[in-house]
């Protein structure tokens, strides 16, 4: 049976099932579902098994239990590892939404829920295209399923998981559900993620906050000098200033600067949608490969002194500022924390005192394009889109991806199906009928070509 006639005969099952995993409110921030999470991970378990796995079961970790599922072909055939995640973000505020978010609506062709697309309904899209393909008896790999419940928390718990179960685990390629599109007539896969280092820094001046008028001219602001320490961290180009903070970074495959130069991108609209008259950045690259293949360096946060009501001639004592560098694939975060801290340090001048606490870091990924997983990835794509997806580097970070990598030593394909429209992580998520058949077909075809 063909694929489109296989989801149309089944449509009514597979959103009764697809709506029994919405219904579950597994929202892992929220102590009060804890017993949520469990019950979830037991639903996810029955689903896969009813699918076609040999096996499937639910597995404890530190936190939200994990459910490991696999479906044996031959000992010398690849293997895929598919992740996805079954919690969810919280709701608020609730009166924003336009039906319940634990109990699903179908209107205008979308499915409205929290978890519709994050990731309840794109893990549900691996789940029906490994059903077509087992049932069809078109499997030539063998699969495995990782569903975990602490996704929307960081994953504190996946890391030790999987250094434990690095056997369970083994696999030629991972494949996820669980990033976006371009749009629904411009099929795209992620090839890049950057990584994170985050710092807070503070600086001291005097002992006490002083009189500006008895001691400003005299005394080193602590403002101010932070302030322009940090204004010296990019020259007037836009690159980074500290030194070695672009050792490791590759190069972008003019392959991939090619496609990117493909995105439809119009700049006016960029900058009138965000209230801006000009753009800036690093001098010789488009601003869609500045701000998803190049490293950055901002401020996110800055304090000190008097800032309430009303004017206090104050020098202040301290002054603050949080810091984020995003990074690239092969730059290592503790690396260029380090960085950070030893060009902070050694530049910092004597009248002021500099103290640095890294806050937390990321690995950035990146996709080769030449990969066969890709390729078959492409193909599906392409076949259940009606043509050929543009390869896209995101400028957010998904550090499990690099941990994957890092603990599991497997690539990842990123083949997600979601659109900005999805309201993800917002009230009145949602997902397109029409996208979530596509996806399945999308997948089947995956399965065929790899």
């Amino acid at each position: 049976m063909e694929i489109k006639q296989y989801l149309q005969e089944n449509e009514e099952r597979f959103l009764t099932e697809l709506f029994s995993l919405i219904r579950i409110p597994s929202i892992s921030s929220q102590s009060e579902h804890k017993p949520d999470m469990v019950r979830c991970a037991e639903r996810w378990k029955e689903l896969l098994l009813e699918a076609g796995a040999d096996r499937a079961e639910v597995m404890p970790s530190d936190g939200n239990p994990l459910v490991y599922a696999e479906k044996h072909v031959s000992d010398t055939a690849q293997t895929i590892l598919i992740y996805g995640h079954y919690d969810v973000m919280p709701v608020e505020p609730l009166e924003l939404w336009k039906s319940d978010p634990f109990e699903p609506e179908v209107r205008d062709g979308r499915i409205w829920a929290r978890g519709a697309d994050d990731d309840k309904g794109q893990s549900f899209i691996q789940l029906k295209a490994f059903e077509y393909v087992v049932k069809q008896g078109l499997l030539r790999h063998n699969v495995k399923f990782i569903l975990e419940g602490e996704e929307e928390i960081g994953s504190p718990s996946l890391n030790a998981f999987l250094t434990e179960h690095k056997a369970l685990l083994r696999a030629d390629i991972i494949l996820v559900s669980d990033t976006s599109m371009l749009g629904a007539d411009l099929p795209s896969l992620t090839t890049g993620l950057r990584g994170l280092a985050y710092w807070e820094v503070e600086v001291t001046g005097p002992n006490r906050d002083l009189h500006s008028g008895h001691f400003g001219g005299a005394v080193a602001n602590p403002i101010n000098v932070l302030c322009k320490m940090m204004s010296d961290m990019q020259d007037s180009d836009g690159r980074i200033t500290i030194p070695g903070f672009y050792d490791d970074v590759l190069p972008v495959p003019q392959a991939e600067r090619d496609m990117i130069a493909q995105i439809p991108f119009d700049e006016e609209k960029y900058k009138a949608a965000i209230g801006v008259k000009a753009l800036k950045g690093e001098t010789g690259y488009s601003t869609l490969e500045r701000n998803s293949c190049r490293p950055t360096f901002d401020i996110c946060g800055i304090w000190g002194g008097y800032t309430g009501e009303g004017a206090k001639t104050v020098l202040p004592s301290k002054a603050y500022a949080k810091v984020s560098c995003r990074l690239v694939a092969n730059q290592d975060h503790a690396k260029i924390s380090q960085l950070f801290i030893d060009h902070v340090m050694a530049t910092a001048p004597d009248y002021v005192q500099v103290k640095i606490t890294p806050m937390h870091g990321g690995e950035g990924y990146v996709c080769p394009i030449d990969l066969p997983a890709y390729k078959a990835a492409e193909q599906g794509f392409a076949k259940a889109f009606g043509k050929q997806p543009l390869a896209v580097r995101r400028g957010g970070s998904i550090p499990i991806i690099s941990d994957f990598e890092k603990i599991l030593g497997i690539k990842t394909v990123l083949m997600g199906f979601g659109l900005e429209s999805n309201a993800i992580h917002s009230p009145n998520e949602n997902i397109p009928l029409d996208i979530l058949r596509k996806g399945i077909e999308a997948v089947v075809e995956f399965h065929q070509q790899y």
